[in-house]
């Protein structure tokens, strides 16, 4: 029955600290699952976590604890993705037997689901809980529900190979999808009725792009590939037409898989099939730590909204927590900032500090970040080594 719970006692155990060397963090491992995990996300208010895997489930776990709360039954293969409503009252998902399903989080009920003509790749709800996004491989569709009636609103087909991730903006009037195509592409929902309603693409990957993530306050679009790098495109000034995006590279040996900002968008955390995660310092573009531990490639991140917290899931069946809280202590970023002897500095444009390589060119010396982008003719990004 969908939302039964499951006589696994092993998934029902409260999830313990564990020390593990390579983690440089604390972790919790949270068990339960029976095969590769796919997707993760914080309930809205970060008291829980909803997991979806290849076992055909969909699970539902207490953030403080670690406990096993509910088990989701209904999908018949494989499930790909899964996000949850702002009021924490529906789980979405989407998987490889072609349903869109949307639940009710706490009886396991299935309010309403959707056939579509292929494998559901992503599903996104807007932030006020009204409508919700999904994406489908073979007819490269992208489909907006009414979360409420369960109604189709439109459908639209912007893409020639399959869509691998979409997400609505903050602001909820635009929607962003990546593809196989080598293609990030942004919806206008207001011109909805109209045959042509892409505002803006954008290229600079050479793989596919597997992810998509707008910051909190829209002014900054992250994507990441199968070509190891995570760009970053200021979509507010739109800088980037001249001089492109900023470009975090070598931070992965294997195709990132996901891709998300801190809720202040200071960080980012990617996720790759190496098998780590890694944070990024996006005010200073570059790389803060790694995160170890993983036996499978990592499918999915994200940060909790107090930026605590951040969860990963992985083909070795697991999902981690993992406390960033004291992560400026951790010895390696401190012996990363000692080699490369960091300094710091203040920006020429609006005085805030920022920390620079003692090395760097002294362009790089003006400005932080966000002037950069908004300076082109003083500094033209390019990918960053480590």
């Amino acid at each position: 029955m969908p939302g039964e719970e499951d006589s696994d006692s092993e998934g029902q155990q409260e999830a313990t600290w564990e020390h593990q060397s390579l983690a440089q963090v604390k972790i919790r491992v949270l068990r339960g699952h029976k095969d590769a995990v796919n997707c993760c996300s914080f309930t809205f208010d970060d008291s829980k976590i909803v997991t979806a895997s290849h076992d055909k489930t969909l699970r539902l776990w207490d953030a403080t604890s670690g406990a096993q709360v509910k088990v989701y039954k209904g999908h018949n293969s494989y499930v790909t993705c899964c996000h949850t409503d702002p009021n924490s009252a529906r789980i979405a998902s989407g998987g490889w037997d072609k349903r869109l399903i949307v639940w009710d989080i706490q009886t396991g009920t299935i309010l309403w689901e959707a056939l579509n003509e292929g494998i559901v790749t992503s599903c996104h709800f807007s932030y006020d809980g009204r409508y919700l996004v999904n994406s489908s491989d073979l007819d490269f569709a992208v489909s907006v529900w009414d979360v409420r009636e369960g109604s189709l609103i439109k459908k639209f087909f912007n893409h020639k190979s399959t869509i691998t991730c979409c997400r609505f903006a903050p602001m909820q009037n635009r929607i962003c999808t990546t593809s196989m195509d080598r293609t990030t592409k942004i919806t206008d929902m207001l011109t909805f009725t109209d045959d042509y309603n892409v505002t803006l693409t954008l290229g600079g990957h050479i793989n596919v792009i597997s992810s998509c993530c707008f910051s909190s306050d829209e002014h900054l679009l992250a994507t990441g590939s199968w070509d190891k790098n995570i760009q970053i495109w200021d979509i507010a000034t739109g800088v980037y037409r001249n001089h492109g995006p900023l470009t975090f590279s070598k931070g992965h040996e294997g195709s990132i898989s996901a891709c998300n900002f801190s809720e202040d968008g200071s960080m980012l955390v990617s996720s790759s099939y190496d098998e780590t995660l890694v944070i990024w310092d996006v005010e200073n573009c570059c790389q803060k730590f790694a995160l170890k531990g993983h036996t499978g490639w990592v499918n999915d991140c994200t940060f909790s909204t107090d930026q605590k917290w951040i969860i990963s899931c992985s083909n070795d069946k697991t999902v981690r927590m993992w406390n960033i809280e004291s992560s400026d202590d951790i010895p390696v970023v401190l012996e990363h900032r000692k080699n490369i002897g960091l300094r710091i500095v203040q920006c020429q444009n609006c005085s805030k500090p920022f920390s620079i390589a003692q090395l760097d060119d002294e362009v790089n010396h003006k400005y932080c970040v966000f002037c950069r982008l908004e300076h082109p003719s003083e500094f033209s990004p390019s990918p960053i080594d480590f």
